[in-house]
């Protein structure tokens, strides 16, 4: 059986807990920050987990995570 292959873009992307949970950058975080309130900011800086209803397609993913 050959090795199965991981998506690069999706490895970039996830990292994995100790707990096997997927972890990700927040989204809006890059530009205009001077219209956003800084509560927003703030809480875009936390790192957000993949919700388990699509844990199964990232799974196939990244196989080895």
């Amino acid at each position: 059986m050959p090795k199965l292959k991981t998506n690069r873009g999706a490895a970039k992307r996830f990292k994995a807990t100790a707990k096997g949970r997927l972890k990700h950058r927040r989204a809006f975080r890059s530009h205009i920050l001077t219209s956003k309130e800084h509560k927003r900011k703030r809480q875009i800086r936390r790192t957000g987990y993949v919700d388990p209803s699509n844990m199964s397609l990232l799974k196939q993913l990244l196989p080895y995570a």
